[in-house]
């Protein structure tokens, strides 16, 4: 079956991340291995014919096989997202289709060198497939995730990260609050900018590969302050989505 046919999948769980996110586990009956930082499109046809398609990013690592899982953020009128979000239970089937991508995909190979997220609100989601693909290929290389979220509610997967973050002294989690940071909190608490990518450069030993998802203003202050920094363009990819906001 062409990774570009649709196909039925069956939602075997719906997480809740946060207030506003969801993680859609689906069971495919046409599986096929996908790279960490790819995604489906899922469709959905109404009983008149009207269909509605949208791209959401894999959360799953490639090593978790016979489904995917897809973690998708509620947007205000949204059409797809609604209806994800009110209207779909476990058992239910949705149309998919992929695995699709082929730039924003990161391969944790015994050779991967040092590694730089830089997420922004749902941004994070491609990035964690990475993450989780790179902890069950059990690598040590020096890995840094900077993400950038409103407030506390709003970070996803956080009991997670932590955990890696606890387990592995090579992956460190720096978080950056943007509206209200949490109680007694001492890190960062603003926007990526230069000072902050020039703190975060400096924990590598040499230029990492540079990955960045998340709203248009955010990757692309990432992007250039990192290319400022010196790090070389091949080294920094990115993947962006609507207005700029978090």
């Amino acid at each position: 079956m062409s990774r570009l046919e649709w196909q039925l999948a069956t939602v075997e769980a719906v997480v809740p991340e946060t207030p506003r996110v969801k993680t859609f586990v689906l069971r495919l009956p046409a599986w096929q291995p996908h790279r960490a930082g790819q995604h489906y499109t899922l469709r959905l046809t109404a009983p008149d014919g009207y269909q509605a398609l949208r791209s959401y990013s894999i959360a799953s690592p490639p090593e978790q096989t016979g489904q995917i899982a897809l973690t998708v953020e509620l947007i205000e009128e949204g059409e797809v997202s609604g209806y994800l979000f009110e209207g779909v239970q476990a058992g239910d089937q949705l149309e998919v289709r992929g695995p699709i991508g082929g730039y924003f995909v990161w391969e944790a190979t015994p050779q991967a060198g040092p590694l730089l997220l830089v997420a922004g609100g749902s941004g994070v989601v491609p990035l964690m497939a990475m993450l989780r693909h790179r902890q069950q290929a059990g690598l040590r290389n020096p890995t840094v995730l900077l993400y950038s979220i409103r407030t506390p509610d709003d970070v996803i997967y956080g009991p997670e990260l932590q955990a890696m973050a606890a387990a592995d002294a090579l992956f460190t989690l720096l978080p950056t609050f943007t509206r209200q940071a949490p109680e007694g909190w001492i890190g960062y608490r603003r926007r990526p900018d230069a000072d902050m990518l020039t703190e975060v450069l400096s924990r590598f030993p040499t230029p990492p590969e540079c990955f960045i998802c998340g709203p248009n203003g955010l990757v692309e202050a990432a992007a250039t302050g990192l290319a400022a920094q010196g790090v070389p363009p091949e080294h920094i990819r990115t993947e962006r989505f609507g207005p700029s906001g978090v």
